[in-house]
């Protein structure tokens, strides 16, 4: 385990079979980064629409983005667990726009390069997205393709030693300050297939340009944004791995991005539930504290429960994934499941605040706004109910 990511005993160790002691004193570090560097600041990031470039090269130098990474390239070589960690840990910070720039960064974007990458192209670029030097974004998503892969219309065409790119990306994080970009386009024959390719595009690529920034209802503090490819000239060696199969390894990256998905959407629900708490047993009303009302009590309760359960389900799919199991079924599961609940969760703690919790500067009304993407990026909760359902019978 790299040195860095190994301070003392963790405040709040709760080890088990599956979830070590190393994967708590992982934990202990990314809470202690999260509380001395990220909520002192966050509220100021929220209006700034991006997370500064020193505060990722921070986590870069305590190897929080190559956690699953090789470690001739400056990674940890860790488990899917400890990338659980690491989601739920950005979950718990309450700002979502943080956490979904890391999480682009290193669990949505960069592993198209670990994963499909040849030896020349991770020496080139991995290191520096591992270090924080560069931030990584994937480019997947259309205005008119979003699950719909088969749709999209994005095309690159072979010219020579080059790849020429035509077309448009929607809703891209990392988007405006983004350095690396995982371009998905099609290669094959025009109209609806899987035919597609993925490269590498790096900023300042002639042809390459951010069409404009995204506002959004939530996540502030994530840069988002439209980009255009307009004879985008690209070198031949940029093409990520094999011509056509692109779509197989969107496919395959898109079970780990579902993994943490759901894992921050469960540290955002745990730590909406402990704020919600502590307001409740001491805000008072006819009487006696909201706690001391059963409807209010029980209704917690239950929402805890049912996140502690998710989470099992998480902890159970990213240990059966480190196997190297198949678990599409689990993860599309976890994807619906956590989408939903989340959502749940963050309105039944707006709504026990009360006025409180629909004022701006209230951490409950910012994780409500931020939360409702959930059941939407990284999958629909429509969609992952017909993945689930395909592989039921």
């Amino acid at each position: 385990m790299n040195a860095s990511l190994a301070p003392s005993t963790p405040r709040d160790h709760r080890a088990t079979p599956v979830l070590t002691s190393d994967h708590e004193m992982l934990r202990e570090t990314i809470r202690r980064f999260i509380e001395e560097r990220v909520l002192p600041h966050a509220h100021g990031w929220e209006e700034e629409g991006y997370v500064p470039r020193h505060v990722l090269q921070g986590m870069g130098d305590l190897g929080l983005f190559g956690i699953r990474y090789p470690e001739e390239y400056g990674g940890s070589a860790l488990d899917t667990l400890s990338t659980v960690v690491l989601a739920e840990e950005l979950g718990r910070s309450t700002y979502g726009g943080f956490a979904v720039t890391v999480l682009v960064h290193t669990d949505m974007a960069s592993p198209h390069l670990a994963n499909a990458g040849t030896l020349a192209q991770k020496k080139k670029y991995l290191p520096d997205l591992i270090a924080g030097n560069k931030i990584a974004a994937v480019a997947m998503t259309e205005a008119d393709a979003g699950s719909d892969l088969a749709s999209m219309r994005t095309t690159a065409k072979r010219d020579g030693d080059f790849w020429v790119l035509n077309g448009s990306k929607m809703y891209i994080t990392n988007g405006v300050h983004g350095d690396i970009y995982f371009v998905a386009a099609k290669t094959g024959a025009p109209g609806r297939n899987h035919q597609v390719s993925m490269f590498i595009v790096e900023k300042g690529t002639p042809g390459f340009r951010v069409a404009r920034p995204l506002k959004k209802h939530g996540w502030l503090s994530s840069d988002t944004a439209e980009l255009v490819f307009e004879d985008c000239r690209i070198p031949a060696e940029n093409l990520l791995g094999e011509e056509n199969k692109g779509f197989y390894s969107l496919m395959k990256n898109l079970q780990n991005e579902r993994i943490v998905l759901g894992a921050q959407a469960m540290g955002e629900a745990s730590r909406a539930l402990e704020i919600t708490l502590d307001w409740v047993t001491q805000r008072k009303a006819f009487g006696a504290t909201l706690w001391d009302k059963q409807t209010v009590r029980h209704r917690l309760a239950m929402l805890s429960a049912r996140v502690e359960a998710v989470k099992a389900l998480i902890t159970n799919t990213a240990w059966r994934d480190a196997q190297g199991q198949t678990v599409t079924k689990e993860v599309s599961m976890i994807k619906a499941l956590a989408g939903e609940l989340v959502n749940e969760v963050m309105y039944d703690c707006l709504q026990f605040h009360g006025g409180a919790g629909y004022i701006r500067e209230s951490a409950i009304e910012r994780m409500a706004r931020d939360a409702r993407v959930q059941s939407i990026g990284g999958g629909a909760t429509e969609v992952m109910l017909e993945e689930i359902a395909k592989r039921m019978v």
